[in-house]
């Protein structure tokens, strides 16, 4: 099997718990982004779903995986984090299941992104919540951002990709 089609053969659980097979999303571009609800990067909820609305249409899909490994920053319930992603940034792209993205009970998702993506200076690692993966509509993972990188930056990346 091709590296990217490893992507394809992934699945996750739904915040609502529908399980998602990540063959779904083939033929998409995707934004994929390790999430908590009460962390200083928190805000950029709202350019995620900017992003969203903006180009949903054209193939990108947006997939925000909670995690609360950092500071204990995403404590709630899979019901608490829909209610607060609703109410204060009207979030309508795709919320998973709370993961775990680094150690070892790391979610296969993570495993793989982060293997294909090392971090600076090749570092394997999530360091920190709201690191986002773009992949393109063939399944390759194609860049790794930074925490600090906020959607607004991301725009001419994914156009170049749509």
């Amino acid at each position: 099997m091709e590296r990217q089609e490893r992507l394809y053969t992934l699945s996750a659980t739904t915040l609502e718990g529908e399980h998602i097979e990540f063959s779904r999303y083939r033929g998409k571009v995707l934004l994929i982004v390790n999430t908590a609800s009460a962390c200083g990067y928190t805000p950029q909820y709202a350019g995620l779903q900017k992003l969203h609305e903006q180009y949903g249409n054209r193939g990108l899909v947006i997939l925000g995986f909670p995690c609360n490994q950092f500071g204990s920053q995403e404590p709630g319930t899979s019901k608490d984090i829909r209610h607060f992603c609703s109410s204060q940034y009207q979030v309508s792209f795709e919320l998973f299941e709370k993961i775990d993205v680094k150690g070892k009970q790391a979610h296969p998702l993570f495993k793989y992104l982060t293997q294909v993506k090392p971090g600076f200076l090749g570092t394997q690692s999530i360091k920190w919540n709201f690191t986002k993966f773009l992949v393109d509509r063939n399944g390759a993972v194609v860049a790794r951002y930074a925490p600090f990188t906020v959607p607004d930056q991301l725009v001419k990346p994914i156009e170049n990709l749509l």
